[in-house]
């Protein structure tokens, strides 16, 4: 039947209302777009793969940006968010870390504020201390096991081609401004806020396209429910965080108040929620009332269909069997992905003021960040946007809620009570009115299951799996499954310029000489007398703040400047498996897979060799372990001799160390200054010591000939890659100033050859030694730490290496490098991916099974 024109138009007009109706009643009709700031934490990881797997006609996930200042490092954390979304078949969502912006002492924001560092402490560089990291563990439970996500990333992970490169990758502020510049946008924040409280300072004028912020952090009427005496206790027992608004439960004597992703960065936060953007907080409150209990736990064993819910599980299993006590089911809790759950479903519902949702029960509720303590307007040296100002920074109010007492350290003295609850706030969200105040949407406590006889009782737990283990926008593979024909063979076997997660690069590199035999043992993550003394898992970073954390510095150094991910993958790697024969709580599935400490591997290696026989140590950085080892005298006695690859003896006034980054310090070496005490205890010992200081080293540090040299050198595996290496930093220090002291990795080679050279039957490089009397300055004085001065009358007698014929020591290192005898036996990644992808033949002789 043809309807007339008329009656035609009008039901047009009819369909269109209709249409529009509809959209208006169940979701908008456009894809709500979706930015996400994260510290990519294991429970970050949850987040993320929940929202990757919503309806992407409604939900439309755009990019990533990583905060660097909170529970991960960023070399690692960018290269895992790779592999999660390669993985996921999401290689099209932008990744931004990082930069090399800073902030002038007048309050001006440049472009490319990296946000290493929070608001109050970014200078013009990305070196720096770490006033509020500082709370959160370095090594094991912390940094490290986040870092390397406890091994399994390694294992599970696929590996694509995008991987973070020096000078290429896109910065966080990048990724923000692009992405916020395109259009109306909602923004996740899973950490520290420093990231988004820099954008939004900076460009007020995009605001208006941020439609909403969802956070997860805070604490506004939250009781902590952990570190409480059991009811059946004894009156010996004293209660820790219990009932605690925060959860820092390495600060609690000092802030009891804060949560760890607001105390990251306070004055973002400040900003953040203050921002005049509709804002969603998920705080503790709410996060307290959904623990991981063991019937969710097994309800999860039992879903794991998919392999984006093996990749969770794994990671939640380990998080529990390496857990700190016996409470886990009571004390770790659905942080991040349930903030992505509260979001989606606000998000589902069109124009719900009111937050309703499936998950959680909601409220409005006036609160503010607090920034500084009272009293205000105070001048203590602990506030750097007031103290020796005349304009505050920020033209901030003189007398405001930022000009008080800025908590200093764990144990800062203002603030610290022990064996009670601190004093200082840093961080808190505290409720209050008035025109500091801001209205916010806040989370109360997770809505119980609906269907009475599900054993899991949060309606959020069902949600989770379901999403998880549906088909749509699974997972493609994980890295077994991308390479059908891997076979691995784990062998049961950081004070520095990189991160303790980076020891996976030295397995790499021993995988790729065939060497798997060589034992690795992990180091102390802290100089000595840093680590905290109530809780040392945390501590201070008063020589590691020297180096940057941006390009030039960490991470590049965690990645091998973009290069890491081009060396065979080892079957060997870091693992936070664990056995109670060595202290840990309780055995992982498999302890024997442990990763083993530097000192077990000394006392492995005195135990397998003779006892007559004797160990020459070659040190290529801070003297942190040796100066362990020196001081135990049955593994002191074994040691022919030590040659340290450092330190620096000024001739004049104008011989100058290499501490760039600690102006007042200006003739100390990099290795002796990053621990100086350990540097000290070891030049006092009895042990034989070869000096290769850094006045030798500058004299063989071109970059140039070595690069020639490699040119005409036989095209092994390792030539190659060190080629690749030595020039990608040569072409970085020659067009960028960050990268200026690349120099200094040159001489690090000069060690290894020098030693190299003495254990042949005739010296061809012609090294020249003197002996001097020698000793190293520790005593706690930033400007003198590390420096190394003769001492006739209380040095230790030290040979040091004067001079080597340059020439020839660049040829023995082309020829070393060169020599087939000796070669690599697997040449890269993408030679292990060709032998991965296709069936090997078994009979063909001595090939080399991984």
């Amino acid at each position: 039947m043809v309807l007339p024109k008329r009656r035609r138009n009008w039901v047009a007009l009819l369909l269109l209302i209709i249409g529009t109706a509809l959209c208006s009643a169940v979701v908008e009709c456009r894809p709500r777009r979706i930015l996400v700031d994260t510290d990519v934490d294991t429970d970050d990881l949850f987040a993320l793969l929940y929202l990757l797997k919503l309806n992407r006609s409604d939900f439309q996930f755009e990019a990533i940006t990583i905060n660097a200042n909170s529970w991960t490092s960023a070399g690692h954390a960018v290269n895992q968010v790779y592999d999660l979304l390669y993985m996921m078949g999401r290689d099209d969502i932008a990744v931004g870390v990082g930069g090399e912006g800073g902030i002038l002492q007048n309050g001006t924001i440049l472009p490319n504020v990296g946000g290493y560092h929070p608001i109050i402490d970014q200078g013009m560089t990305t070196v720096g201390g770490c006033r509020y990291r500082r709370a959160i563990p370095v090594g094991l439970g912390g940094r490290l096991d986040i870092d390397a996500n406890y091994g399994i990333r390694k294992e599970f992970l696929p590996q694509g081609k995008r991987k973070y490169t020096p000078l290429q990758q896109p910065t966080a502020q990048q990724v923000l401004i692009e992405k916020i510049s395109a259009g109306p946008i909602t923004l996740f924040e899973f950490g520290a806020h420093t990231n988004i409280g820099i954008f939004l300072m900076s460009n007020p004028h995009l605001k208006k396209n941020v439609e909403h912020i969802y956070i997860m952090g805070g604490g506004v009427r939250s009781s902590n429910p952990t570190g409480c005496c059991p009811k059946n206790a004894s009156s010996s027992c004293v209660p820790r965080q219990c009932g605690d608004r925060g959860n820092m439960f390495t600060d609690y004597n000092t802030n009891p108040y804060a949560e760890f992703n607001l105390f990251g960065d306070p004055f973002a936060a400040y900003q953040v929620i203050h921002s005049g953007i509709p804002v969603t907080l998920v705080p503790l409150d709410a996060t307290n009332t959904i623990p991981i209990n063991e019937k969710f736990f097994d309800a999860f064993e039992k879903s794991q269909d998919t392999h984006e819910a093996q990749y969770c599980f794994k990671s939640l299993k380990m998080a529990r069997d390496t857990w700190f006590d016996d409470e886990f089911y009571s004390s770790y809790f659905m942080w991040d992905s349930f903030t992505a759950g509260v979001a989606f479903s606000i998000m589902s519902k069109s124009n719900d003021h009111n937050g309703e949702n499936e998950f959680a029960e909601m409220e409005y509720i006036n609160i503010t960040v607090i920034t500084s303590n009272k009293p205000y307007g105070i001048s203590d040296g602990s506030n750097p946007l007031f103290d020796g100002l005349k304009v505050p920074k920020f033209n901030l109010e003189k007398g405001g809620v930022h000009s008080g007492h800025i908590q200093q350290g764990l144990r800062d003295p203002l603030c610290f009570v022990k064996n009670g609850k601190g004093r200082c706030q840093d961080g808190y969200t505290a409720e209050v009115h008035g025109p500091n105040s801001v209205r916010v949407l806040v989370a109360q406590k997770a809505k119980p299951n609906q269907d009475a006889g599900s054993s899991l009782d949060r309606e959020y737990f069902k949600s989770f799996l379901n999403i998880l283990k549906q088909p749509q926008h699974a997972g493609r593979f994980n890295f077994t499954t991308q390479f059908p024909y891997y076979k691995e063979a784990i062998i049961v076997s950081p004070t520095g310029w990189a991160n303790s997660a980076t020891i996976d690069i030295i397995y790499d590199l021993l995988h790729m000489m065939g060497r798997d035999d060589i034992p690795v043992g992990l180091g102390d993550v802290f100089a000595m007398n840093q680590s905290d003394p109530v809780f040392s898992a945390v501590g201070e970073c008063k020589y590691v703040k020297a180096i940057p954390h941006g390009n030039g510095g960490f991470l590049d150094s965690d990645t091998l400047y973009g290069l890491a991910r081009d060396l065979p993958r080892s079957p060997r790697r870091y693992t936070a498996e664990n056995s109670v024969k060595f202290g840990a709580p309780r055995d992982t599935d498999h302890p024997e897979l442990r990763q083993p400490l530097d000192m077990e591997v000394w006392e492995s290696v005195l135990q397998t060799t003779k006892p007559e026989s004797k160990i020459t140590v070659l040190t290529n950085g801070p003297l942190t372990n040796l100066a362990k080892v020196v001081s135990v005298k049955n593994m002191s006695s074994r040691i022919q001799e030590v040659y340290v690859v450092g330190g620096h003896i000024s001739k004049n006034a104008n011989d100058k160390g290499n501490i760039f980054s600690v102006p007042s310090n200006q003739y100390a070496e990099f290795n002796m200054f990053l621990d100086p005490l350990a540097a000290k205890i070891v030049f006092e010992s009895q042990v034989n010591i070869t000096l290769i200081p850094l006045s030798t080293q500058r004299r063989v540090n071109s970059f140039s000939t070595i690069i020639d040299i490699l040119r005409g050198t036989r095209k092994t595996p390792e030539a190659v890659f060190s080629k690749r290496l030595l020039s990608r930093l040569y072409r970085l220090k020659q067009i960028h100033n960050r990268y200026h002291h690349m120099d200094t990795f040159l001489g690090e080679i000069l060690g290894a050859v020098v030693l190299a050279d003495s254990l042949s039957t005739s010296s061809v490089i012609y090294s020249k030694f003197e002996v001097k009397p020698i000793k190293v300055l520790a005593d706690g004085v930033e400007s003198t730490d590390g420096k190394i001065v003769v001492d006739d009358k209380d040095g230790k007698l030290v040979r040091i290496l004067t001079s080597v014929e340059a020439k020839a020591y660049y040829n023995l290192y082309g020829n070393k490098l060169g020599d087939q005898d000796q070669s690599a036996k697997i040449a890269s990644f993408e030679e292990q991916t060709r032998k991965w992808s296709h069936p090997q033949n078994s009979n063909v002789k001595n090939s080399h099974k991984p």
